[in-house]
């Protein structure tokens, strides 16, 4: 049996006592990155070439660090970006509502679309549109230092069209001076409550930055409140807004955007799973 294979074999079962939920993707990604190698191309490296660094690796993972940050590496869509601490990683469930809103700016027909996404992290969203979409002009908006490093390593790297602009500041107050001329505004901000910490994975609690989980009031939904406002602020009449939430707080999130402060086709959508994962909006006309 090939070396390599045969340590992700015992590796996967280390992961899989310590209780990682994916303990063979996640050996076989530790593997791959040691190696330099794709995950399907792992056979192919050599006895010879075998590192030892795969079991250091395999010990960081064991011991509850998040698989991207010891990878150094996060997939999302059709990007590979660079993450580590002090950056949200980004998640599959966001990669359907990036699906849909590509799908409605195609629907609106806009020649060149205004996109704004609200506390961008990694600048996974941004950049996911930017590449699918690539007369889209987008602005994506960070406050966490820490994290604005990290899209602007990604942005410098994956934005070949120079279609993505970071601006480093608070969601809530930013980019006035695109007021009323925004087609879609997209976020996928903090919106866990203080009062879930014991449920929510060691490794999300432990090393995703606190800004990015924890969303404020006694139900979480208080960045999602200044998101509503920034949209509402920002939107052109007829453009929406799309919101990721937690699978329980979509009827919570539904009610944020009121008829009465000018919203329509309020909907909460689905992920993968089937579960409500996002808000979308349309700001009205009259």
């Amino acid at each position: 049996m090939n070396l390599l294979l045969d340590e992700i074999a015992r590796a996967t079962a280390r992961l899989a006592d310590a209780g990682v939920a994916s303990p063979r993707t996640d050996a076989e990604e530790l593997a791959a990155a040691v190696h330099s190698v794709p995950r399907g191309e792992l056979h192919t490296v050599p006895d010879s070439a075998f590192d030892a660094r795969f079991w250091e690796y395999v010990a960081r993972r064991e011991a509850g660090e998040p698989l991207q940050h010891i990878t150094g590496r996060a997939f999302f869509r059709y990007l590979e970006l660079k993450v580590g601490p002090g950056v949200f990683v980004p998640r599959p469930e966001t990669e359907v509502m990036v699906g849909w809103t590509l799908e409605k700016l195609r629907d609106m027909d806009v020649q060149d679309p205004l996109v704004v996404d609200l506390g961008t992290g990694s600048a996974a969203i941004p950049l996911s549109i930017a590449q699918e979409m690539p007369r889209a002009r987008v602005h994506a908006v960070e406050k966490d230092p820490t994290a604005f490093v990290h899209a602007t390593r990604n942005v410098e790297e994956l934005d070949e069209r120079g279609r993505v602009r970071l601006h480093l500041d608070d969601f809530g107050t930013a980019l006035p001076e695109l007021n009323g001329t925004v087609d879609m505004v997209i976020s996928n901000p903090p919106y866990i409550p203080m009062s879930e910490w014991e449920y929510v994975p060691r490794d999300v609690r432990d090393h995703d930055p606190d800004a990015a989980l924890w969303g404020g009031g006694d139900d979480g939904l208080n960045a999602i409140r200044v998101v509503e406002q920034t949209a509402r602020r920002l939107l052109r009449p007829g453009g929406y807004v799309a919101v990721e939430h937690s699978d329980l707080q979509g009827n919570a999130v539904y009610w944020i955007f009121a008829e009465e402060n000018g919203w329509r086709d309020v909907r909460n959508r689905r992920d993968l799973t089937n579960r409500d994962r996002f808000v979308t909006a349309r700001l009205g006309t009259d």
